[in-house]
């Protein structure tokens, strides 16, 4: 009866031995798709763009220093503005 009882008990430990490394791998693999659903989240927000204020701000001020042409001012400012 003795070796029925410690074969049980080797039996039960593989048993809990596999349940572990089974939950093991299964949190790993959870951890990593929610890595990947944070990297896709991140790719997937836009970055935040210049507004349209502040462009032709800088327009404005490029044409100021001299940068800029009254016409390269003017074709910028209306392609910034869409028209």
């Amino acid at each position: 009866m003795r070796g029925r009882g410690l074969a049980l008990m080797a039996g039960a430990r593989i048993g809990e031995e596999r349940a572990r490394q089974q939950y093991e791998q299964q949190a790993a693999m959870q951890e990593k798709d929610y890595q990947l659903q944070q990297a896709q989240q991140q790719a997937a927000t836009p970055q935040a763009a210049p507004s349209t204020t502040e462009e032709l701000q800088k327009l404005a001020d490029l044409h100021k220093s001299g940068a800029l042409t009254d016409e390269e001012f003017a074709a910028m400012k209306k392609k910034l503005l869409g028209l």
